[in-house]
């Protein structure tokens, strides 16, 4: 029996070539806006200061870290995050330290409230409620704050319950390693309930160390075992993907010269080669005695994006009165013109860091508030019509005055156009939008105010 082709089927088939066609495509960015992306760094005190601002809208800096200084209270770090989003000229990674303890920047000293450990949860309760009623918990206050990125779950094995940096501080779940896996788990799927990515830490393994990275150089060649690496094979194979933190960890018999954050054989070879992960390598703090008091600022640069990181971290944006983020996009953007580092470097960490966030602005995984009430009754985002031949109207309802920013965003997460920016008043508004200049495919209309950020998915058919 022949089946009858429909014109409905063809154009269907169409638009579905014309998605995967659109989002294979690499995007025309500025080789220094694409470095930007690949920074992220913490601030000094509870506002967005104009250092910070000029490098979230001038430099596109890719991301913040917040530390508890930066928190006074939810509403006061739910306002910043949301100024921070509308300085920014590409969606930003807001992230912190929520592991729960002694390491969780969201506390009872700031309005929120304390929390069991990592190894109260793993070991003394070992249950699956409790470990996820905590992290659902803490995913909940990271959304409502704007926090769209938690640095943790730690994943390192509780080798040595005395190892200054981990085991003192009970921030590892167990000593045997499936059960640091499993509880992982747990807590990394509480976070994507949220739309929160989590970031494993701190490969290739912490728990065994004898020293503090923060202090200075971290020999784990006499303590580190295979089986630390357990955690992260469990999880690889359930198909995680979010972010992996490099400890600054030497050992010699994977690397003879270079500590993990800076090493080829760590990161391209054992990480993505042997173990099979794709997704972004972020650096622990790269202002760390255990890298800064060993290399200099720039020849750690070099060595840690030729090794295979994608995100550089540091816990400060001003050194010398001068911006980190402008100071590591020269060095990155000269190294790349003198051949020193590949440009193939830059756009591979690029698109990894530009698909993560695509899960913050594709509607399918933005996570709605159900504890926010005004975003329903007080605002809504529709275009007409959709799909659109070359134009498209995006219309805005706003039950109160209040600043918004409306853009539209290709599948990359790269700004195409800004529509509206600025103080409005209540009302109805109407904008027209051109696909004239862009290619066929699946965009994003995202509208933001301090109190809610609505996106819509529009698909441009020539």
């Amino acid at each position: 029996m022949v089946r009858k082709i429909t014109s409905n089927s063809v154009m269907v088939a169409a638009i579905l070539i014309i998605i995967f066609a659109q989002i294979s495509l690499f995007p025309q960015v500025s080789l220094r806006n694409k470095i930007g992306q690949m920074v992220m760094v913490g601030f000094d005190g509870t506002a967005l200061s104009d250092s910070l601002s000029y490098d979230l809208s001038h430099r596109n800096l890719g991301g913040v870290m917040y530390l508890e200084s930066n928190i006074s209270n939810p509403s006061q770090v739910a306002a910043l995050s949301a100024k921070i989003k509308l300085a920014a000229s590409t969606i930003p990674f807001i992230s912190t330290d929520q592991e729960g303890g002694k390491v969780a920047r969201l506390n009872s000293d700031n309005g929120f409230a304390d929390s069991y450990t990592a190894l109260q949860l793993g070991t003394l309760f070992n249950s699956e409620d409790s470990t996820r009623k905590t992290a659902a918990e803490f995913a909940q206050w990271l959304s409502l704050t704007g926090i769209n990125m938690n640095l943790a779950p730690v994943t390192d094995v509780n080798v040595n319950p005395s190892s200054p940096a981990i085991g003192r501080y009970q921030r590892s779940f167990s000593a045997i390693p499936a059960q640091v896996a499993k509880h992982a788990g747990f807590f990394i799927d509480e976070m994507h309930r949220k739309n929160v990515l989590a970031t494993v830490k701190h490969f290739p393994g912490h728990g065994s160390a004898l020293q503090d990275s923060h202090l200075g150089f971290t020999d784990i060649t006499n303590t580190w075992a295979d089986s630390e690496l357990v955690p992260y094979k469990v999880l690889f194979a359930s198909g995680y993907s979010d972010f992996v933190m490099i400890g600054h960890l030497f050992n010699k018999r994977l690397d003879t010269l270079y500590p993990a954050t800076l090493s080829y054989n760590v990161i391209t070879g054992l990480l993505r080669k042997n173990l099979g992960y794709n997704s972004v390598v972020i650096t622990d703090d790269m202002l760390m005695k255990a890298i800064s008091n060993n290399y200099s600022f720039d020849k750690a640069i070099e060595l840690s994006i030729n090794a295979g990181v994608d995100i550089l971290l540091y816990a400060t944006n001003m050194q010398n009165n001068k911006s980190i983020t402008g100071q590591v996009i020269d060095i990155i953007e000269s190294k790349v013109k003198a051949g020193v580092i590949p440009e193939s470097r830059i756009n591979e960490s690029y698109t990894r860091i530009m698909e993560l966030k695509n899960r913050l602005i594709n509607p399918n995984w933005i996570a709605q508030h159900k504890n926010n009430k005004l975003a329903a009754p007080n605002f809504t985002l529709e275009s007409y019509p959709n799909p659109f031949n070359p134009t498209t109207v995006i219309k805005v309802k706003l039950g109160v005055s209040t600043y918004v920013r409306i853009k539209i965003y290709d599948v990359t997460g790269r700004i195409v156009e800004e529509l509206a920016r600025g103080n409005m008043a209540a009302g109805e508004y109407k904008y027209t939008f051109s696909g004239n200049n862009l290619a066929s495919g699946i965009y994003f209309v995202r509208m933001e105010t301090p109190d809610i950020a609505i996106s819509k998915k529009i698909a441009l058919i020539k």
